[in-house]
This record gives structure tokens, C-alpha cells and sequence, in this order.
């Protein structure tokens, strides 16, 4: 059954209308005489955009503003017709969705754990997913929604859909549920897009996000586009060869086990002195010690930093981004900056190294920014060439368009 609050077909709208419509949604509500500023249009021109978009309820008025001179200016932002997105982050243990409208402004926040994240089946990954998509749908109410992104810890690409177990599989009850467009993307790629919008890379066109938690990954933002690669595999650094030496044969994703999070923690524990009790049962302990104090736990944390560190010249080496920002459980922590930075200036070029303050919330924030940007692009009828766009279900299972 068609969902009434489902995207309409996008109208056909004047150069002039598209150009407001963009201005509005990076800006938010701004008055009539500053939106004609700012595109150098007429009073006419402009008249006729506002009117354009008003009839289609892509803008309306969100009061008036009394400037110095005592003169009255009508404010306008988007109107209800606009909608708004839902970005989705299916994480290793729960699910978290944030709805915005598409001038950015929040509207819900859903989370939710995973039972039995360990060994949850994909149905049950996919009814949490469900479960919390229909939440945030509920809290926004009956507007508009225009597209939904879901992060997944997985390569995207059209060539890896069709898989028994892959993300489009995890996501048929969503699918099957709603109309709007379902985008797929890497989580470290949406980590990136959110830094670039939000974070510490906001003023950056060229820069790489490195996730250094459970797993590695590196998210590549060049002229402020997103790089994907051929394989949609761009950024998977754990594929490094790794060990790499003239008594060492390389193994698949080696780097990637050495520098995830539970080797730290078994490296930690077999050569932890006794004298210092139990050795830290996790990463998140072994910081929270080192914090502490403790002299053995901050030899831990800085060997892990100078492998990062080295990891991060490397990255230089290849990208050359000029920023390089570190997020994730492990890579986010302010312990590890300053020898991760010592580092990679011994081995490459000065490249500025930042830590994200966004947390965990960053991923679901890049998957937000994801949909939005398409949902925009649906509007205005521009392709913005998402890494991955699934189309509706029907209740038999059925794509309801071709794939």
C-alpha cells in the first residue's frame, strides 16, 4: 500500500526556483531581499521563484524581520512539501536513527540495541532496523519523507547486491515498509561526509578520515565529493599487505587484525606485569587506566599510537588529503594525538592531524547528510549518484522496481 507521506514526483521548476530552493536548504530561513542578494536576481525574478515555490509548498513564509532602517522583511524556509530524511547507523551492537528536515533542522533521535549483537540473525538485525525507523517516522509525524541512508560496516556497491546475507537483505522489512528511496553506504564513508559537514574537517575539500577502532577504515574526501573507488572499496586500508618483510608472507587483512582493538587487548594481556593485577579486558579499559595513571597502560596506548602513526604516513603518502582526522573507539581518544603526530612527521611531509568530536554519533550524522543531499537532488531533479539506491519492496518480497 502506497504511504501517503511518500515523495511526491518532483515538479518542474524554473533556474531561478532551483537556485532559492538550493539557498534555503544550506541556510536555512532567511528574509526575501537578503535570498535576492545573495543570487543577484530581480525583484520580479524573485517574485516569480517565491510564488513558483509557494504554490508547491517547497517554501513558505516563517514570519517577518524588522530591519534597522524600520522597513518589515518576510523570512522564508522550506515549506512542508520539502520533508525531510532519515539517516541510519547499524551499528555492531545497536541502531541509531536521526531524522532532519533538509535545511538541516533536527527532528527525532532513535536507538536501540541489537539482541544478542554477537550472533544476531539477519532477520533480527532487520527488525531492529525496522523497529527504529518506525519509531523516527512516528516522531516526525506526517510530513514528507524523502530518502532514507543506512550506514552498514560493509564494502557498497551494486556489484555485491543479490548476496544472501548483505545489507539489502538486513533491510527487506524497511524496504517493504515505506516508499522513499533506500540508500546504502559504507559506515567510515558516512563518518567522513559527517566530519565534512560537521566536524573537524568542515572547512576542508581534500581530506581522510581514519577510523581506528574494532576494525580500520579510512574515508577519502576529495574536491567535496566522496571517493568510492571502482569497487566501492576505496578506503578498506585493513587490505594493506601486512606483515611485509624478508622472513614474513603478507596475510589477508593482517593489518587490519593487528591494529584492531582485540588484538591491542591481547597484546596487552600477554605481557602485562603481574604486579599490576588483571590486565584490561578491553580497549576502553586499557584507556580509562591509562588515564589513570598507569605507567604500563600508557606504554600500551603510545606503541598503538606509533603503529597509527605509521599507518597515517602511509596515508599521507598515498592521498596527500592535508587533514587527516581520527574517529573511532580507539582513534578518537586525545591520548593517542601527540604520538600519532610525532610519528608521521618522522616519516612524511607536515599534514595536519585532528581528532573527531563528533563520536559516535558521527556515522548516523554522515548517513543523514547522504539522504538529504539525494533527497535535494530528487527535488530538483539532479542525479547526486549515491553509492547504492534499493527501491521499495511490495508485500510479497518483490522489488517494486527494477534494481
Amino acid at each position: 500500500m502506497a504511504d501517503p507521506t511518500a515523495p511526491s514526483p518532483a515538479p518542474s521548476l524554473m533556474d531561478s526556483s532551483r537556485a532559492v530552493l538550493r539557498v534555503l536548504a544550506a541556510s536555512g530561513p532567511i528574509t526575501r531581499p537578503r535570498l535576492g542578494a545573495i543570487l543577484d536576481l530581480s525583484k520580479p525574478t524573485m517574485s516569480a521563484a517565491v510564488s513558483e515555490l509557494s504554490a508547491a509548498g517547497l517554501v513558505t513564509a516563517h514570519g517577518s524581520h524588522k530591519g534597522a532602517t524600520g522597513r518589515t522583511a518576510t523570512i522564508y524556509g522550506l515549506g512542508p512539501a520539502a520533508g525531510y530524511v532519515v539517516g541510519i547507523d547499524v551499528g555492531a551492537a545497536q541502531v541509531r536513527a536521526v531524522a532532519h528536515s533538509l535545511d538541516d533542522r533536527p527532528l527525532a533521535t532513535v536507538e536501540q540495541p541489537i539482541p544478542r549483537p554477537s550472533g544476531a540473525t539477519v532477520d533480527e538485525i532487520g527488525e531492529v532496523i525496522d523497529s527504529v525507523a518506525r519509531a523516527t517516522i512516528l516522531a516526525v509525524g506526517g510530513e514528507t519523507l524523502r530518502s532514507v541512508a543506512v550506514a552498514v560496516p560493509r564494502i557498497v556497491s551494486t556489484q555485491r547486491l543479490g548476496q544472501r546475507k548483505g545489507p539489502e537483505a538486513v533491510l527487506r522489512q524497511l524496504r517493504a515498509r515505506i516508499d522513499a528511496p533506500i540508500l546504502l553506504e559504507n559506515n567510515v564513508n558516512c563518518a567522513a561526509i559527517a566530519e565534512h559537514h560537521y566536524g573537524a574537517a568542515r572547512n576542508h575539500d581534500v581530506f581522510s578520515y581514519l577510523q581506528v577502532g574494532v576494525r580500520i577504515g579510512l574515508g577519502i574526501i576529495v574536491n567535496g565529493r566522496l571517493l568510492r573507488g571502482f569497487n566501492g572499496a576505496a578506503g578498506e586500508i585493513g587490505r594493506l599487505p601486512f606483515p611485509w618483510s624478508p622472513h614474513e608472507i603478507p596475510t589477508r587483512e593482517g593489518l587490519e587484525h593487528y591494529l584492531g582493538s582485540a588484538a591491542l587487548v591481547e597484546r596487552c594481556a600477554a605481557d602485562w606485569p603481574e604486579a599490576e593485577g588483571l590486565p584490561p579486558a578491553s580497549a576502553k579499559e586499557l584507556f580509562a587506566r591509562a588515564e589513570a595513571g598507569s605507567e604500563t597502560a600508557l606504554l600500551w596506548v603510545a606503541r598503538h599510537a606509533a603503529d597509527i602513526g605509521r599507518l597515517v604516513a602511509g596515508c599521507v603518502g598515498m592521498l596527500d588529503p592535508g587533514l587527516i582526522v581520527l574517529g573511532g573507539g580507539v582513534g578518537q581518544n586525545p591520548l593517542m594525538l601527540r604520538e600519532v603526530r610525532r610519528v608521521a612527521k618522522q616519516l612524511t611531509w607536515p599534514t595536519e592531524i585532528a581528532v573527531s568530536a563528533l563520536g559516535a554519533h558521527g556515522t548516523v550524522l554522515g548517513a543523514m547528510r547522504l539522504a538529504a543531499d539525494h533527497g535535494l537532488g530528487q527535488i530538483l531533479g539532479e542525479n547526486r549518484h549515491p553509492a547504492v539506491v534499493l527501491p521499495p519492496l511490495d508485500p510479497t518480497g518483490d522489488s517494486a522496481a527494477a534494481e
